[in-house]
């Protein structure tokens, strides 16, 4: 069996269920070697955060190698990166990205091995690697023109200007003439099209393409994109080319200072530690395994806060980074300002509207990402880009639905995923074992030459995610099977009006707490989650108006005992249960709370009838009410109040009646159920319409008198949606300011994205058509 708790966890949890306990001692006695290695590959990751390896670029370090001395153009001013470049040729003859060869990156070794030829030939040292090299870029050279190889940004001027470069140095390249002549015109039609563009765009990318440019280059705009620390763009092979060109000794000390640290050959980008920082921190949450982990990412998190504060260039420098900065940042609750990207934006239409690579659709899909977490209305700059992005995006995965390579596969569908479950649709468990799936860990940004974090492209992260969720998945299987034999003791399943949605009850807690140390919230939800649906089918079609005033009075005279008696058996089964799992909540929760909450979990359950028996009274008298009396009381009859707020006690903090009491605790409970409410009434207008009943979309037309059409109508109520979970999100990722503990805060968003998600196309709740990822949580084993 597959796990992920070590014994001393297991036995220092004192809330965990009988079942866990069990696999905690049979764990103990036969599972040492995976415990173990489970450990390892825990501190193995944590090492990551401390120590994030980036790949050496071999093109990159043949501009490094070009540099002469300042002493002395005729020797070069880093011998040791010529050094480099003898000793790690690559068998076929190419240079490139070692240890990660693959058949989509032609261009790459195409440029990073014509770029090593020049710097051999420039010192007149390596004939035999020289001799190689060539007869790899012979064979290779048709890829140069193929539109559907995956392109390093700049591709097509710069390596068309190293052919030149080296018919220039008088080296055999073995080519045909009509071959060059190709590339030379592609050449020329790309630099007519980049200076076709508006100023700042074409001085930004030809000062990037530096080491292209040769002496047509305009070195006194490329200095103004200096950085801090010497470099142009972080980019080491822009860098030296400057340096060959001025001599500028804040460049040297760039290149110098990369040089040592990565033993005489440099990476296409360096400083990048934030951005890798923060892509760990990224792929530990997608993966579900982040809880391993919570002080490493806190730390992370807190040093990306202080750069951004800073406005540091580790952070602004890369507009990818940015944008994931900010979304991680404010989905943790920091206080970061969306005005900043608007600030990078420019620089980056700049930067990628010149394509031929995947680094304006990663751009791109992080801008969109980021756009969902608006929670301001006036952040104008987010709201117009969910929409840009998105269109951009899919456009993107039709225009590379056909192409073959593996990178631009895995990131149109990484597209797609995020298209599909935007972020307040987003269930994590079903997101988590799709990724385990896709078996898709490599992070490589095709710059001008590909980068990867060479330390975490392995399968320890990957290994570590599938045991969680297998473990997980265990758990819960075991619980759902404890809650059939509930419900078949309970007698609910034999309630003919009642629809069975154990299932469905049961996944939405797994899907929103997977942990197994919150068996007792799983529990909570999924009971009160059956309990829910069956008392609406009951006030809605399957009792007498005296069996609901019974039901009613039960409730209201709970502390009257048994003194009232049931009318019907249908009472009696269903007010029963009710009582005993109100009991059963409140004994377990006195563990969490050291305090009674009987009469708490007797209020929830008193309000939600009486609303029931609202709207029932209104469709027995025909009664149309105003769409304020209808949501005044349909946001409580939707009934999410005895899921959502006993669980709550179950998460961690304690709870005292002033919280529970309080307004912020009512208005997230009153916005998440209001999305709930109108989310159901607008998917399930037709069917409620041909059944003859009102809900908000057909009282909202009869407020405007005819005047709205349908679609019209589903419009505004859709609008209102998304400005009450815009401000429900607000709330939720306001750091640790207000009454309600942040993490039952995301509670509440968390039942949000399941609403989101079961009615995001239709009411997936009452359809069958949701079998399907019910299976992948609970059942199904991971392939």
């Amino acid at each position: 069996m597959s796990f992920s708790f070590s014994p001393h966890q297991l036995s220092c949890c004192p809330r965990l269920p009988p079942e866990f306990c069990r696999i905690s001692c049979s764990i103990n006695r036969t599972a040492n070697a995976d415990i173990q290695r489970f450990e390892d590959a825990k501190e193995r990751i944590r090492n990551m955060f401390r120590k994030a390896e980036l790949s050496t670029s071999a093109y990159d370090t043949a501009w490094v190698a070009m540099a002469p001395s300042p002493a002395a153009s005729s020797t070069p001013c880093f011998p040791g990166s010529i050094d480099w470049i003898l000793e790690n040729q690559l068998h076929d003859g190419s240079w490139g990205v070692l240890g990660h060869r693959d058949s989509s990156l032609v261009k790459d070794s195409l440029s990073s091995t014509l770029a090593c030829v020049l710097a051999l030939k420039r010192w007149s040292v390596g004939e035999e690697q020289t001799t190689k090299g060539l007869d790899f870029i012979v064979s290779h050279f048709a890829s140069a023109m193929d539109e559907e190889q995956h392109s390093p940004i700049g591709f097509d001027v710069i390596f068309p200007s190293m052919i030149e470069k080296a018919l220039n140095m008088e080296v055999n390249l073995h080519l045909a003439p009509s071959d060059i002549d190709a590339v030379l015109r592609k050449k020329d039609l790309e630099l007519k099209r980049i200076r076709g563009k508006d100023s700042k765009a074409r001085n930004l990318f030809l000062a990037y393409i530096s080491e292209a440019m040769g002496g047509s280059q305009d070195w006194k705009m490329v200095m103004d994109y200096q950085r801090k620390n010497g470099s142009l763009f972080n980019s080491p092979s822009t860098t030296a080319a400057a340096f060959s060109a001025l001599q500028d000794p804040n460049c040297y000390s760039y290149l110098s200072s990369v040089l040592q640290k990565f033993a005489n050959a440099v990476p296409t980008a360096y400083p990048l530690d934030a951005y890798f920082r923060l892509h760990m921190v990224d792929t530990l949450q997608k993966f579900g395994i982040n809880g391993y982990f919570k002080e490493e990412i806190a730390s992370a998190l807190n040093e990306t806060f202080r750069l951004w504060e800073q406005g540091n260039e580790e952070i602004f420098s890369d507009v990818i980074t940015t944008r994931m900065a900010f979304r991680l940042l404010r989905d943790d609750g920091y206080d970061v300002s969306s005005e900043l990207l608007a600030e990078v934006h420019d620089e980056d239409c700049c930067f990628h509207q010149f394509g031929g690579h995947s680094e304006d659709i990663r751009s791109l899909l992080e801008l969109f990402r980021a756009s969902q977490l608006r929670i301001y209305a006036h952040e104008s700059y987010l709201e117009k880009q969910a929409t840009n992005s998105r269109h951009f995006l899919e456009g993107r995965i039709s225009e590379h639905s056909t192409k073959a390579d593996r990178f631009r596969k895995n990131l149109i569908q990484e597209v797609a995923d995020s298209l599909k479950s935007p972020y307040h649709a987003n269930l994590e468990r079903l997101q988590s074992r799709k990724l385990i799936e896709q078996n898709n860990l490599d992070e490589i940004r095709i710059l001008k030459s590909s980068l990867s974090c060479t330390n975490f492209c392995n399968k320890v992260l990957l290994q570590l995610a599938k045991d969680d969720f297998s473990y997980c998945q265990s758990i819960h299987f075991q619980e759902f099977k404890q809650l059939q034999r509930w419900l078949a003791e309970c007698k609910l399943d034999q309630l003919a009006f009642s629809r069975q949605k154990l299932s469905y009850c049961y996944f939405s807690a797994a899907a929103s707490f997977s942990s197994p140390e919150l068996a007792d919230a799983r529990i909570s939800w999924a009971k009160n989650g059956v309990l829910t649906t069956v008392v609406d089918d009951f006030f809605d079609v399957g009792s007498s108006e005296e069996e609901q005033l019974n039901l009613i009075q039960l409730f209201d005279k709970w502390d009257a005992g048994k003194s009232i008696q049931t009318c019907s058996e249908n009472v009696h089964v269903i007010f029963s249960t009710v009582q005993d799992t109100i009991y059963e909540i409140a004994e377990k929760a006195c563990t969490w709370q050291d305090r009674n909450i009987t009469n708490h979990l007797v209020e929830i359950w008193l309000t939600l009838v009486k609303s029931m028996w609202k709207e029932s009274e209104m469709a027995r008298n025909k009664s149309v009410p105003t769409e304020e009396e209808y949501m005044d009381n349909g946001y409580i009859s939707f009934a999410l109040g005895p899921i959502v707020l006993p669980a709550l006690y179950f998460i961690g903090p304690k709870l005292s009646e002033e919280v529970i009491r309080s307004n912020e605790y009512h208005n997230l409970f009153k916005l998440m159920s209001t999305c709930g409410r109108l989310l159901n009434d607008y998917q399930g207008f037709q069917r409620e319409a041909e059944e003859g009943k009102l809900n908000a979309v057909s009282l909202h037309m009869l407020r405007e008198n005819g005047t709205i059409s349908k679609e019209d109508a589903i419009r505004e109520i859709r609008q209102t949606i998304e400005d009450k979970r815009r401000e429900l999100l607000r709330i939720v990722l306001r750091g640790d300011v207000g009454v309600v503990p942040k993490v039952c805060r995301e509670v509440f968003w968390k039942m949000s994205k399941v609403l989101h998600f079961f009615y995001m196309k239709d009411d997936g709740y009452t359809s069958d058509d949701m079998k399907g990822v019910v299976k992948a949580v609970l059942h199904d084993p991971i392939d």
